[in-house]
């Protein structure tokens, strides 16, 4: 979505009815609810979790459609009180109805800081992840729920959060630089004057959200940032960051960071907690990752050292969105920083 005009800072307001009016589309549920590892992860954690939730009070922030909110309905929830602030609420009353849940779901207009509940609650739910993690993420709501909503000893799902960075290298950018260079051969018109402007365009300081290959990953990913939901603040997410740690697994060209993340969901029926995560290793989401391009390709070799620190923090152009900040060095090279945003479609629209 774009907007022409010149940018300028949102008041929370705007911001906030820009938000939750991009959730009142079709495509974006049907992007989560098609989303098999997510909606498929949630399924299981929630049923894995049944004695936490049989004949419990739960809590589902920022519910969409409704389809958290039934499972935990079907996994004996007492009464599950599913707070949604956009007009997708509308569509969530006949989904809970078409599934006979009505006596136990209640969909709730509004957003979570705002609306009043008859009552604490046992346990809360939200997909509330953002692309990147932060970015347009819900987890602050989450946070101000746990903190005036929930039961002292109460289960949140998920329950932890972990944010991982990794060198790649990206031929198919490599390959659109190149491009302007066979330009001649094909039609005749030398064009690779073209090859900077483009670098300027596709090197950035824009967050690209993409699927990265498997074989394109240059290191064992390196663990930057971990979020315990019960313990962490809002004001700690403001600034999340941490230093990494990466060897090369051989000779190869570096053009980018890749970021991703993992949510861990508590599992006291299983010897082990499950895990949904967005790292290139496993099937893809509709989050894919975050790659963040850099002025100019690196060569590594094998075992080269890559350290560096990752700052995420929040926009000057609206509170919902992220910036992220690396300082990095490969080897014995001087050390490098970029910044980078996700183009944001909340421009003056004039209107």
């Amino acid at each position: 979505m774009s907007h022409a005009g010149k940018k300028r800072k949102l008041d929370k307001t705007r911001q906030d009815r820009l938000y939750f009016d991009s959730y009142s589309d079709v495509t974006i549920h049907e992007d989560m609810i098609a989303d098999h590892v997510r909606t498929n992860t949630y399924r299981t954690a929630i049923f894995s979790n049944s004695e936490s939730i049989k004949g419990k009070v739960v809590l589902d922030v920022g519910a969409g459609t409704g389809v958290l909110s039934i499972f935990c309905a079907q996994a004996g929830a007492k009464k599950v009180y599913a707070v949604e602030a956009c007009s997708i609420a509308e569509q969530a009353v006949e989904i809970v109805k078409q599934n006979n849940v009505e006596e136990i779901v209640e969909i709730i207009r509004g957003t979570v800081e705002t609306v009043e509940l008859p009552e604490k609650v046992d346990v809360i739910v939200s997909e509330w992840m953002g692309y990147a993690l932060l970015h347009e993420s819900m987890l602050n709501s989450v946070l101000f729920a746990r903190d005036k909503w929930l039961k002292p000893g109460g289960v949140i799902l998920p329950s932890r959060a972990e944010l991982f960075i990794t060198p790649i290298s990206d031929p198919v950018v490599e390959d659109r630089l190149y491009f302007w260079y066979t330009v001649k051969d094909r039609y005749g018109v030398d064009m690779s004057s073209m090859s900077d402007f483009a670098q300027k365009c596709i090197k950035n300081s824009d967050i690209t959200v993409n699927t990265v290959a498997m074989e394109d990953v240059l290191s064992h990913p390196a663990r930057f940032a971990e979020l315990d939901l019960y313990s962490v603040t809002v004001e700690e997410l403001r600034a999340v960051k941490g230093r990494f740690t990466c060897e090369s697994f051989g000779s190869a060209a570096v053009n980018a960071f890749c970021v991703y993340f993992t949510v861990t969901f508590p599992c006291p029926e299983k010897a082990e907690s499950l895990v949904l995560s967005t790292c290139p290793f496993n099937p893809e989401t509709h989050w894919k990752q975050a790659v963040l391009y850099l002025d100019s390709p690196v060569e590594v070799v094998q075992d080269t050292p890559i350290t560096g620190e990752v700052s995420m923090f929040t926009s000057e152009e609206g509170s919902r969105h992220i910036c992220i900040h690396v300082d990095y060095s490969f080897g014995e090279e001087k050390r490098q920083s970029k910044t980078f945003s996700i183009p944001d479609w909340t421009s003056d629209p004039q209107s």
